[in-house]
């Protein structure tokens, strides 16, 4: 048990390299690792598991997933063998009834959102990890509901780590441009909401904008953020550790809760 309430974070996580590469980002990563408390477990929300229902891992030794392809071979053999922590997957499934949250004891473990970020917070994979999966049927106000009912896990001492990006819209990559008008518009408006009081909360409905659908076309690496501003309570710190913005329209801000 923890006496001191952890901190939520939602981060950037971009190109998987990330995880190999020694770059602002990455050292960014590091100092985090360095800076926080020492959390007992971590609880992932990665945009790269997005489901048909909502799973959480809860096997003892997680595999490490390589999900992407054209990378090189050095990525692609890159372990991070963090163990599990099955007793917490048993607790989230208590704390989200009656949400029905399936338990995963072999088909996943984790993946490139997931690792790619551990690796160089926590290189020693020396604290236990399990991930939660988004469930694609759900909008967007699921999931921030998700977020409320596990913030109780960041006073067992648990780092819940959102893992996605703000702006994603690959198809629109230019290597080395910068950010795309409407990739700026919307972060500045995410910016702006972040500690909102308004219910229903107004990034909700974000991706209904035009810019918010030019920097999401597809909403998986938006929705972990939802989880991490669910935690929030109104009153703590909200703060931006990492910044920047990649080939115009990939977003690598993270955002601190606490």
């Amino acid at each position: 048990m923890s006496l001191l309430r952890m901190p939520a974070l939602f981060i950037g996580h971009g190109t998987p390299m990330n995880a190999l590469e020694d770059n602002c980002y990455s050292r960014a990563w590091f100092d985090l690792g360095e800076m926080l408390p020492r959390p007992r477990a971590i609880l992932v929300i990665s945009a790269h598991w997005y489901t048909n229902g909502t799973k959480v891992t809860a096997m003892a030794k997680p595999r490490t997933i390589h999900d992407f392809g054209n990378f090189p071979r050095e990525l692609h053999e890159k372990q991070y063998p963090a163990r599990g922590f099955p007793e917490l997957a048993v607790l989230v499934q208590d704390i989200l009834e009656p949400i029905e949250v399936e338990t995963d004891f072999e088909q996943w473990g984790l993946d490139h959102g997931s690792w790619g970020i551990l690796a160089k917070m926590y290189p020693d994979a020396d604290i236990p990890v399990i991930q939660l999966s988004m469930d694609r049927n759900q909008p967007a106000s699921f999931h921030y509901e998700v977020g409320k009912k596990l913030s109780l896990l960041r006073d067992e001492g648990v780092l819940i780590i959102g893992s996605g990006n703000v702006v994603h819209n690959l198809p629109a990559e230019i290597v080395g441009a910068e950010p795309f008008p409407w990739a700026v518009s919307f972060e500045q408006f995410v910016r702006e909401n972040l500690t909102s009081l308004e219910e229903p909360h107004p990034l909700l409905n974000a991706l209904d904008r035009e810019d918010g659908q030019l920097s999401n076309p597809t909403p998986e690496h938006f929705l972990p953020l939802f989880y991490i501003l669910g935690t929030w309570n109104k009153k703590e710190p909200v703060s931006t550790p990492v910044e920047g913005t990649e080939d115009g329209s990939l977003s690598m801000l993270s955002i601190q809760v606490g």
